[in-house]
């Protein structure tokens, strides 16, 4: 059976599909080549926005025209499900929580089981489902239920896969990363599964993919400093401003933020430093908007995500009173981007002739592009000494027109 998957959204909708197509490939199912019509099409959508939902129709409507068998799974499906399942479509939906029955729906291939070859260099593991929180702009609650921690030995397994593979770098995904363990037993937590992660493999580079703020303690930051570890923490602020705050009921304040971002910039000056905002939050006049500029402008970050608020169904900001026009949004997001791009633009400068360690990623016209262990992308001119998966020194030497090049060192 020859078939196809296509993901929208987040580093845990990734990890949950290479997970499919690793068990389809292994099972001797065939993915479709780059001009190839699959036999099915998985599509693993995503609806944390607007547009997120519209992205998931058209690739639906796409493949239905196509004369393809089409499987839907994910957080838009999830959210659709009663009208998605009443319509004459041809589809097959599967819940979140039963995406790892998918090879089920297949039929049985007698042919050898084929090693899965993985189309990224850093693969995702999926450590952790689910959120407790309750954002009120936020349908992932609703989508994917409570947070579930996967066990440890669950977690090594699949670690151990990517090594023994020979990859050379992980990125630790889940939708409330910092939540990890409360629910196994014995009780774990993030920083208990990173050292574990650490005492079982050898060489293999850890990165996390996203954390909250108030889950940044003292056990975190010490296995955080081990040279393994990539110094990058994604920390979502959403706004600066308290009362936007209380109303995205994101439980902690503006002072509380900037002040634990400081002591970890103090800890770690290196540290590649990200995170996301919300513009156009219902309520957001003027001036709380000039706060949360003011606070992006005064944190070294090393880039911003900029988001403008979008309605989501069954939230409870979708009913707040004071909604912010579309104009009055897509300028604001304008002024963080630009904001941004500026932030980035320093980062990487303040990094130009230093040296890297970079993997290897996609081979181009150009050359070959990678990425450091504090997240900046980095094109290598060709040497015939270098292949995809490698994981090599790189001085970096310039950044024009946005493109950081980096000379390797062998």
């Amino acid at each position: 059976m020859i078939f196809k998957v296509l993901t929208l959204g987040c580093k845990t909708n990734q990890a949950e599909s290479t997970q499919i197509e690793r068990n389809l490939c292994e099972a001797g199912h065939k993915i479709a080549g780059y001009n190839e019509k699959p036999d099915i099409c998985i599509i693993n959508t995503c609806s944390v926005t607007i547009k997120a939902d519209q992205q998931s129709r058209q690739l639906i409507k796409k493949y239905l025209n196509n004369d393809v068998k089409v499987i839907v799974t994910g957080c838009y499906s999830e959210l659709n499900y009663e009208k998605l399942k009443d319509t004459k479509l041809k589809l097959e939906i599967i819940r979140n929580k039963d995406k790892d029955k998918i090879l089920n729906l297949f039929t049985n291939n007698k042919t050898e089981i084929k090693h899965y070859q993985y189309s990224r260099q850093r693969p995702a593991v999926k450590i952790q489902d689910g959120c407790n929180n309750s954002c009120s702009y936020c349908v992932i609650p609703l989508t994917r239920g409570k947070s579930k921690s996967i066990s440890p030995e669950e977690v090594i397994k699949e670690i151990y896969y990517y090594e023994s593979s020979g990859f050379k770098e992980i990125v630790l995904t889940g939708i409330h990363l910092g939540d990890y363990g409360a629910d196994v037993t014995p009780k774990s937590s993030l920083p208990s599964l990173l050292k574990y992660i650490l005492i079982k493999t050898k060489n293999l580079r850890i990165r996390l993919s996203s954390i909250e703020m108030k889950e940044i303690n003292e056990e975190l930051l010490e296995v955080f400093s081990e040279p393994r570890i990539c110094k990058h923490l994604h920390i979502p602020l959403q706004s600066g401003d308290n009362k936007i705050l209380n109303l995205m009921n994101r439980k902690y304040k503006i002072e509380d933020y900037v002040s634990k971002v400081k002591k970890l910039l103090y800890r770690f000056n290196n540290i590649c430093l990200g995170t996301d905002v919300i513009v156009g939050f219902p309520g957001e006049r003027d001036i709380e908007f000039k706060n949360s500029k003011l606070i992006v402008e005064e944190i070294p970050f090393s880039y911003l995500h900029v988001f403008t608020f979008s309605p989501r169904p069954q939230t409870i900001a979708t009913s707040f009173k004071n909604q912010i026009d579309d104009k009055t949004k897509r300028l604001r997001s304008e002024i963080l981007r630009s904001i941004g791009e500026a932030k980035r633009t320093d980062f990487i400068h303040k990094n130009i002739g230093k040296i890297k360690q970079v993997i290897i990623e996609n081979e181009i016209n150009k050359g070959f592009t990678g990425t450091s262990e504090d997240y900046i992308k980095i094109l290598v001119a060709k040497n015939d000494c270098l292949k995809t998966g490698m994981l090599i020194d790189v001085k970096l030497d310039a950044h024009k027109n946005g493109v950081v090049t980096g000379l390797p060192l062998f």
